[in-house]
């Protein structure tokens, strides 16, 4: 079982209530704890995924209602999608999203994790109204940009670095 911690924004549009909010955090995992945050772009909806540990980041564009009740999904999909643009192997791929095939809900903890996804909604907004909006950008392409800025909360360096290094001991 693993968790994705929302804010209060997205705990709301989603419609889950503080006793369905769990908060053990989890005992084991590759990548463990992941935050999600509802950002509007281009008077749309959209979700950012950061992970805690390595400020691992990616933007799912036009979410609609229906996807948010099934946010567990709409995270799993993309992640995969997301390692497979980074060209991760697929059996790190496959090892990683089966720790996700039992997800719960949390509200969020840590102010950092929080102050590092608020410049990252400034950089994903930027760049996608820079590719022509919601619409006509290229959100992987927009993803990887996201995970090669220096971030502050891990000593400024890359979160896709620090990704690979986190995941290296599966390849093995």
């Amino acid at each position: 079982m693993q968790l994705i911690r929302c804010t209060q924004r997205l705990l709301k549009e989603i419609g889950i209530k503080k006793y369905d909010l769990v908060d053990d955090d989890p005992k084991f995992g590759y990548l463990r704890t992941w935050y999600a945050n509802l950002i509007w772009i281009d008077r749309r909806k959209c979700v950012l995924f950061t992970n805690e540990e390595t400020l691992y980041s990616f933007l799912v564009t036009d979410v609609k209602k229906s996807d948010l009740t099934k946010i567990e999904r709409l995270f799993v999909l993309n992640l995969r999608a997301n390692l497979e643009a980074e060209k991760f192997d697929s059996q790190v791929i496959d090892k990683v999203l089966k720790e996700y095939s039992e997800i719960v809900i949390a509200k969020t903890k840590s102010k950092s994790v929080l102050g590092s996804m608020n410049d990252l909604a400034f950089h994903c907004k930027f760049s996608v109204l820079r590719d022509g909006g919601v619409t006509a950008c290229d959100i992987i392409g927009i993803n990887q940009e996201l995970n090669r800025i220096p971030m502050g909360a891990i000593g400024y360096s890359y979160s896709i670095e620090r990704l690979r290094i986190k995941l290296k001991q599966l390849a093995t």
